[in-house]
């Protein structure tokens, strides 16, 4: 059975100089597409082109990350959203808020995610949530600008059991990395032994977090998220297949891919 990884970032330069041997090594792998994501302009521009490159294998989202949030203006933003109707975008982000790092400034973060809010609300496509120590502000603004029960990922989910639930309350969705593989995962390997089979997504979020067992492999690919498929079919109790067949269908209805 073939996997989908529903959240990588082939156009980052440890990815992008080699893009046809990684994607050759996801067929030898199973994992039968990759969706993209970029994370400014310019990365949302050379993730959709990577997409036409390879329309059988990879898609696109596309977004301005909160890291990035004081590096675009409303003509940026303006443009993107122009972007976002290209047939190759199955949706947009990763946008949200990250207090931990605080490389841009919490306004601007605000501002820069509550736009692109604005921007996508009369576009039907799904929402990816970068969310780190802000899940307060993050489900506040997404709840401000009518988001409730509608398709929004919390990608790279690596957080607490009430925040999972808080999370499921409206509706969202949540992703899993190679994270929950670590020898210390937190809450995170109970959480995902337990998550809703039909709103299981697992991803990579490559070219970072390599899993166990090639956790000192760097950079992350794509072909590694079957160890990742690997060790969640082990927690759940559930035959290797099964799991990919079930994270597939739930990719593909999610994005609509």
């Amino acid at each position: 059975m073939s996997l989908i990884d529903s959240h990588a970032h082939l156009t980052f330069p440890e990815l992008a100089d080699c893009v046809e041997d990684v994607l050759g090594r996801c067929a030898q792998a199973g994992v039968e597409k990759v969706i993209t994501v970029g994370i400014d302009p310019p990365d949302a521009r050379a993730a959709v082109e990577l997409a036409q490159r390879y329309p059988n294998q990879v898609h696109a989202a596309i977004g301005v990350h909160p890291h990035n949030a004081q590096k675009v203006d409303e003509t940026d933003l303006i443009e993107l959203a122009k972007l976002w109707d290209h047939p190759t975008v199955v949706g947009f982000g990763e946008m949200g808020l990250d207090y931990h790092y605080d490389f841009a400034d919490r306004g601007a973060q605000q501002s820069v995610f509550a736009r692109q809010l604005t921007l996508a609300k009369d576009r039907d496509r799904p929402i990816i949530i970068h969310s780190r120590k802000a899940l307060d502000d993050t489900i506040r603004l997404l709840l401000e600008h009518g988001y409730d029960q509608h398709p929004v990922v919390f990608h790279c989910f690596t957080g607490a059991k009430d925040e999972a639930a808080r999370i499921a309350e409206h509706g969202w969705w949540i992703s899993f990395t190679g994270i929950v593989t670590f020898r210390d995962p937190g809450q995170l390997k109970e959480i995902a032994g337990a998550h809703p089979a039909d709103q299981l997504m697992i991803e990579t979020d490559s070219p970072f977090l390599s899993p166990a067992p090639v956790r000192n492999k760097r950079p992350n690919e794509p072909a590694h998220l079957i160890h990742t498929a690997g060790f969640l079919a082990d927690v759940r109790g559930v035959e290797y297949e099964a799991l990919a067949e079930q994270t597939r269908q739930n990719t593909q209805k999610f994005f609509r891919v």
